[in-house]
């Protein structure tokens, strides 16, 4: 059984012959490694500044909404998903109903995938990278690096619960074109609440959305190449094979 579905996916991209268009990325790319250098050199060291004195009510706000970052519960419904949706298209009667399941478990393996994966790459930069939180502004400054330390309190760059809410979000934007300024709305102000609560710098925070937005991108590619979920659109751009919402 494994061996055939191994084949299948295959035969699926060899034959797939489709790309994006490679400027596109690239100047995107640019851009983002621009924009994070900027966020370092202008406002890393007057929020490292001023860390201490952010008021209450903004600290509260914060801490409500910083939990959303966690990658915990993302995984446990992309693993149901996926699994539920593995053994609808199996056990169904309809073929209706077995080629929605399997939308499902592609869905489900897609998040599962992208939020996984991105988190593990955060998780070995910002340990290998080593620096220091906001919290240690006083003793390091924003630029204090202390690679391989092995204490939490030097794993500021990227920021994960960044990373885990822009992947999170730009997949959502990926599958639901349509709505993905709400999703890109969503995921600006859940990621600012790393620097509210004083965990990260903000450029923390851009390398975090930057990097799991880029890798749910990148995923969406590799799934387009094989024919699940996606398509290479007019623009070099993944977008839905089919709609996933239909409104009547």
């Amino acid at each position: 059984m494994l061996q055939e579905i191994l084949r299948s996916l295959d035969r699926r991209w060899r034959r797939n012959k489709s790309g994006f268009a490679p400027s596109h990325w690239k100047i995107c790319l640019f851009l983002t490694a621009n924009i994070v250098l900027l966020a370092a050199l202008l406002f890393d060291w007057p929020v490292g500044a001023t860390i201490k004195n952010i008021a209450p009510p903004i600290h509260f706000f914060g801490k409500l909404l910083t939990n959303f970052g966690e990658s915990g519960w993302i995984i446990m419904v992309s693993a149901f998903l996926f699994f539920e949706g593995w053994a609808g298209s199996r056990l169904l009667q309809s073929s209706r109903c077995r080629c929605q399941a399997l939308r499902i478990c592609q869905i489900g393996g897609y998040l599962l995938t992208t939020i996984a994966l991105s988190g593990i790459i955060a998780n070995l930069l910002k340990r290998a990278i080593g620096r220091a939180r906001p919290m240690h502004f006083e003793d390091w400054g924003p630029f204090g690096f202390s690679p391989f330390n092995g204490h939490a309190a030097f794993e500021s760059f990227p920021s994960g619960h960044a990373t885990t809410i822009g992947a999170f979000f730009a997949a959502l934007a990926f599958l639901f074109p349509r709505y993905r300024y709400i999703f890109i709305a969503c995921a600006l102000w859940l990621a600012t609440t790393r620097v509210m609560i004083g965990a990260h710098y903000p450029s923390d925070v851009i390398a975090g959305l930057a990097l799991g937005g880029w890798f749910s991108f990148m995923v969406a590619i590799v799934y387009s190449r094989y024919g699940m979920l996606f398509r290479i659109g007019e623009t070099g751009w993944p977008m839905p094979r089919l709609p996933l919402l239909k409104w009547k």
